[in-house]
């Protein structure tokens, strides 16, 4: 079934337009699944039933995969199955009836406000980038405001003299305060941090990665996670950790 995985990926990549890394997801279980029923003796997408693909969950189950990575799986082979449907090389979705673990959600867990602060003392220097870092970090941490929330804010959305910014929501607009600590950092980047990392450019957003384009969620969540492991934090950073740790726990 190696062409078909591969005729698969190309169709969600060129067809569905999927993202890069939900592609290298799908293309990695469904690797997996392959050399395991190739284990077994299924060479075609036709010998493939119900009952060998759940006796592939077991297996999955059996090596102490989390629930949540087998409920990926699952996923994977859904949407591959159905494709194979959807073209014509199988009669039915054989994946159509798995059902996917119960994934046990964990409170997000607040930092303490030692580990907090040894977190913003990280971007202590002066340098553009860490002034631009330290800045995002203050006002997340003052405001609490989601990380997308927080990489697409415009220059308009700031009032540094009363010490607010404006979040859109849809056609709800929110006005959240942030104080002196946060402006101090706002007020230091953009004297001595934003034009530099622009180059010369301009842009609306008040944050740009280092080639002055609109910073994006996984460059934000690098920088934060680098951070943390200098910081010594050793429990997982997540937006929930920060939004929680913003908001008093």
């Amino acid at each position: 079934m190696t062409e078909l995985i591969q005729k698969f990926v190309l169709y969600m990549k060129e067809v569905r337009k999927t993202s890069e890394n939900t592609i290298l997801s799908y293309e990695r279980d469904l690797k997996k699944m392959n050399q395991y029923l190739a284990g077994q003796g299924i060479q075609r997408e036709r010998q493939v039933t119900a009952t060998s693909l759940n006796s592939y969950i077991l297996f999955l189950e059996g090596q102490g995969r989390k629930p949540s990575t087998i409920s990926r799986n699952i996923a994977s082979l859904k949407a591959f199955f159905q494709y194979l449907q959807k073209e014509g090389y199988v009669d039915q979705n054989v994946a159509e009836g798995l059902k996917s673990p119960r994934v046990e959600r964990k409170a997000p867990v607040a930092l303490s406000e030692e580990e907090s602060m040894r977190l913003l003392q990280q971007a202590a220097g002066n340098s553009p980038k860490e002034l631009r870092d330290r800045a995002m970090l203050e006002l997340l941490y003052a405001t609490g405001i989601q990380v997308s929330e927080l990489i697409t804010l415009k220059m308009s959305d700031i009032n540094l003299q009363m010490e607010y910014l404006v979040c859109a929501d849809g056609s709800r607009e929110r006005v959240i305060p942030f104080g002196a600590t946060a402006k101090q950092a706002l007020e230091a980047y953009l004297e001595q941090g934003r034009t530099s990392l622009l180059s010369g450019e301009d842009s609306v957003y008040l944050f740009t990665n280092c080639s002055g384009q609109v910073m994006s969620r996984q460059g934000f969540w690098k920088l934060v996670k680098s951070y943390g492991k200098k910081a010594g934090i050793t429990g997982e950073l997540t937006s929930h950790t920060l939004r929680r740790s913003a908001m008093g726990g």
